[in-house]
């Protein structure tokens, strides 16, 4: 009697909880979770409740932090720009001090054309000096004012420059592109020119010292006509500029570069 009490028992612990579990799903399914959610909500309420929001002190407290923050990550980033300029100013020998300047102006409309400095010409930058900055030639003085200079970039594409391959010396006309490339047009039809080559401005520049590194050959196509022509990769990071050096230089009166047909003659 004892053993068939505890087997129903058993039995009906068994049925009573499965119709707990059966009565909570149907319940769930029936509502969607919406009693549940409403389950958990009131339990967490409490909780929320003892979370104050920050006063407007602590508001101000962290806006003043993260602009701490910006402006010092602005001042490291502007001193490495600085450090890689100096360091690549120790290295040239164009025998002139360089004017240290920044990049303060850049229309979206012009991004490829030019750029505007904070010197000028009560800073010693004439028409026609030379601007470079780390990796090699940026351009050439355009215009001044008596606090701000006009720069016109070799990324232009009514740019010109004298170029020389420096392994082989073949010579040619680097052209603008309106990008961080540029266009190289040959002297000659089958130039000694290679994919890798660098190239520098060449003595037959009448606007740039020579040996300014200017870039690197990355596409050669010989079959077009009449010269052979190359894309070049820039050195200088002209989609990027900050600080820049600029050299005196006494341009040749002719503005042009020498085209093909002048040196043929």
């Amino acid at each position: 009697m004892v053993n068939v009490r505890r087997w129903w028992d058993s039995k009906l612990l068994q049925l009573g909880l499965a119709t707990v579990v059966l009565g909570s799903a149907w319940m769930l399914r029936q509502t969607q979770g919406h009693v549940l959610l409403e389950m958990y909500q009131l339990a967490t309420r409490p909780l929320e409740m003892l979370q104050t929001s920050p006063t407007r002190e602590e508001r101000l407290n962290d806006a003043r932090f993260w602009e701490l923050q910006t402006r010092i990550a602005d001042l490291e980033g502007q001193n490495q720009n600085l450090q890689n300029l100096l360091g690549y100013v120790e290295k040239e020998s164009l025998g002139s001090e360089p004017i240290i300047a920044r990049v303060v102006g850049r229309s979206a409309d012009h991004w490829w054309q030019q750029v505007i400095l904070n010197r000028g010409s009560k800073d010693g930058i004439q028409q026609g000096f030379i601007v470079q900055a780390d990796g090699g030639l940026v351009g050439l003085v355009e215009s001044v004012t008596p606090n701000t200079s006009r720069v016109l970039l070799i990324s232009d594409l009514k740019n010109q420059v004298g170029v020389t391959i420096n392994r082989s010396s073949a010579k040619g006309i680097l052209r603008g592109d309106a990008s961080g490339e540029g266009v190289l047009e040959f002297y000659g039809k089958m130039p000694d020119a290679k994919v890798g080559d660098l190239i520098s401005t060449s003595t037959y520049s009448q606007r740039f010292p020579a040996g300014i590194p200017v870039g690197k050959i990355t596409f050669l196509d010989f079959k077009q006509s009449p010269a052979s022509v190359a894309k070049v990769q820039l050195l200088t990071p002209i989609l990027s500029l900050d600080w820049v050096a600029v050299y005196a230089f006494a341009p040749s009166t002719d503005d042009t570069e020498p085209t093909n047909s002048e040196l043929a003659n």
